[in-house]
């Protein structure tokens, strides 16, 4: 019986994560073309934050090679990443076993979503067995970090928005009642920092986190290609 495993790597020398902390109210989502030889280029889809602060980040960063805005809708952008190292170069020098970074590469399982955190990254897969997300785990306990979030048996799928966790939810309920969404906007980021008892960052944090989980397990799936430019309103 399969798993579907959300964990957490916590390694700040994995690709990008410069740039993650850099803009860190943006959400980073990545995707690895690994048949590009030892430097696969980078899919990048950002959503949120200040599109200049982006794309300096992106210039700065020691990782990247080039980049290239491919297309934007809204503030949704998408770049095409060209490394600067191989894994190689860019882990060698914090992991002890990079053999066995490469074995996981051959490993029964799928990893459909990576999300780039300051520190790390956030990641979703489907894995054959237990004994497959094992390995997988164990091999980033004993060189990095490892948190894992949610592991459910593959069969257990849950309806679109399940993912939230409880603080989220609160955070979206909170700030839909003051009106926090409204048009034009009737209460601050710290006007429901305030009733959650929490700091205006984690409130903005918890928010997008939330309003990420639910464009990935509702509004996403059903995206065609992004437009070359976004319709102006």
């Amino acid at each position: 019986m399969g798993l579907v495993a959300e964990f957490q790597i916590d390694c700040e020398a994995l690709p990008l994560t410069d740039v993650a902390t850099a803009v860190p109210e943006a959400t980073l989502l990545l995707e690895i073309q690994y048949n590009h030889g030892d430097r696969p280029p980078f899919l990048v889809t950002v959503h949120g934050g200040s599109q200049a602060v982006i794309e300096t980040a992106l210039t700065e960063a020691f990782d990247v090679g080039e980049w290239t805005l491919i297309g934007q809708a809204g503030d949704t952008h998408r770049y095409q990443v060209q490394a600067a190292l191989s894994f190689e170069q860019q882990l060698g020098d914090h992991l002890d076993n990079l053999a066995g970074l490469e074995a996981l590469a051959t490993a029964d399982a799928i990893i459909e979503r990576i999300e780039v955190v300051p520190g790390g990254w956030q990641q979703t897969g489907w894995f054959a067995s237990r004994d497959t997300f094992g390995k997988f785990s164990s091999f980033w306990q004993q060189n990095a970090g490892f948190q894992l979030l949610r592991l459910t048996h593959d069969e257990e799928s849950e309806p679109p928005g399940d993912g939230l966790t409880d603080r989220q939810r609160e955070a979206l309920r909170i700030a839909y009642e003051l009106g926090y969404f409204d048009i034009p906007r009737q209460a601050s980021l710290e006007r429901v920092a305030a009733e959650l008892g929490i700091s205006a960052s984690s409130v903005s944090e918890r928010l997008r986190r939330a309003q990420t989980e639910l464009i990935e397990e509702t509004v996403a799936p059903t995206w065609p290609p992004l437009p070359d430019e976004a319709p102006s309103f």
